[in-house]
């Protein structure tokens, strides 16, 4: 899961409680107040610094126990187990991706190296010997690995099945400790460990690939929510459809009703089309009108900004300028309570918001948000 796997992951930060998605997002526009465009720029940012996700992925993984026997002429049966299976001196390789659209990220990594180090534990006899050993090993190893996950929505979110996973084991060297037992173990041992290194390593490395696109998933959702929560006032970004994939983005869609004090808004009849947003910024956010006016009126409600008028000559002025101010207020309020969040943390450049006729477009470029990845490696560690 080197640098190309945090993509999916991190990705899944724009993937949010969902309730009823529909399967076409086609047929969600119209309950969607909000929608996030991550471009491929972006997403060759998000994966240029994943190597520690990566480590944590390979290192937290529990190797289990294996055990096998063989009946050999003149010894008998060789009984043998495997334990203590423990990675060391990881390095990750090249990683290389590509969205497919309608299916999902493709992802190969090249020269994973590690050594495993465990021990053996045998036994062998016949009816004139019967005698147990334990030897330490290592295995050098250096392996491909790819992973094709697929992003759907389901219980009450959008999750990632990681399942297409595969490593392919392009060197496998056992060193038994001392390396001084007879030539028949060595490759009796050889066969065995091979397998079980095969096998065991498929099988931990794949399953902890899911565990941690699960705890960064749970991850980045919580610190959306907390983005978007203050006091009273919360945003509901559960997710209306699944995502759509393009070779050039992916696009994910929300509800965008704002809570306040137990009082909930309703969207359903948005007015988005793929065809507002372009592919020329790294991160675009789709908000609609019906997503402002009750933020603006919450945060009125809530003391948040006060807007004062006197004169009914003023009243045809603001139905001009109304919407343009509101953006410009609304700007101020969302940066402040963005930074109090901590976004202020990300290395955004050339934030731009656009109004536009029933919606506002906002769109920027960034950098990689380093904060977080430290933050997720803490969670994930402990």
């Amino acid at each position: 899961m080197p640098h190309a796997v945090i993509l999916p992951l991190l990705l899944l930060a724009v993937f949010t409680v969902c309730h009823g998605c529909l399967p076409d997002p086609a047929s969600a526009y119209r309950f969607t107040g909000i929608v996030c465009r991550l471009t491929y720029p972006a997403a060759v940012v998000l994966n240029e610094k994943t190597t520690k996700v990566i480590e944590a992925a390979f290192q937290h993984a529990r190797y289990p126990s294996m055990k096998g026997e063989k009946s050999l002429l003149f010894i008998g049966k060789v009984v043998y187990g495997l334990e203590n299976l423990e990675i060391h001196n990881l390095s990750i390789g090249q990683s290389a991706f590509e969205l497919r659209p309608g299916e999902g990220v493709a992802m190969e990594i090249s020269n994973v190296s590690a050594i495993f180090k465990g021990t053996i534990q045998y036994g062998y006899g016949s009816w004139l010997v019967d005698i147990a050993h334990s030897v330490d090993f290592e295995v050098e190893s250096q392996i491909d690995l790819g992973i094709n996950p697929k992003l759907y929505c389901g219980d009450g979110k959008v999750a990632a099945d990681t399942s297409d996973c595969y490593l392919n084991f392009h060197k496998l060297h056992l060193h038994l400790q001392g390396d001084k037992e007879p030539n028949w173990l060595k490759k009796l041992f050889t066969d065995f460990i091979t397998f079980t290194v095969k096998l065991v390593v498929k099988g931990q490395i794949c399953k902890e690939i899911n565990k941690v696109a699960n705890i960064l998933a749970d991850f980045i959702q919580d610190t959306a929510e907390n983005f978007l929560s203050d006091g009273d006032i919360i945003v509901d970004i559960s997710i209306t459809a699944p995502p759509t994939i393009t070779a050039n983005y992916i696009e994910s869609y929300h509800k965008g009703l704002t809570n306040y004090k137990n009082t909930s808004t309703v969207i359903s009849d948005s007015v988005y089309h793929p065809d507002q947003l372009t592919e020329n910024r790294m991160l675009y956010f789709w908000v609609s009108d019906q997503v402002f006016n009750p933020m603006l009126s919450a945060a009125h409600h809530d003391g948040r900004f006060q807007l004062n008028i006197f004169g009914t000559e003023l009243l045809c002025q603001m139905c001009t300028w109304f919407s343009v101010m509101c953006i410009s207020v609304l700007e101020v309020e969302l940066t402040r309570l963005l930074d109090k969040q901590g976004t202020n943390l990300f290395d955004i450049s050339n934030p731009e918001v656009l109004p536009r006729d029933g919606f506002v477009v906002i769109q920027m470029d960034f950098g990689f948000p380093h904060h977080l990845l430290v933050e997720f490696l803490k969670k994930t560690m402990q």
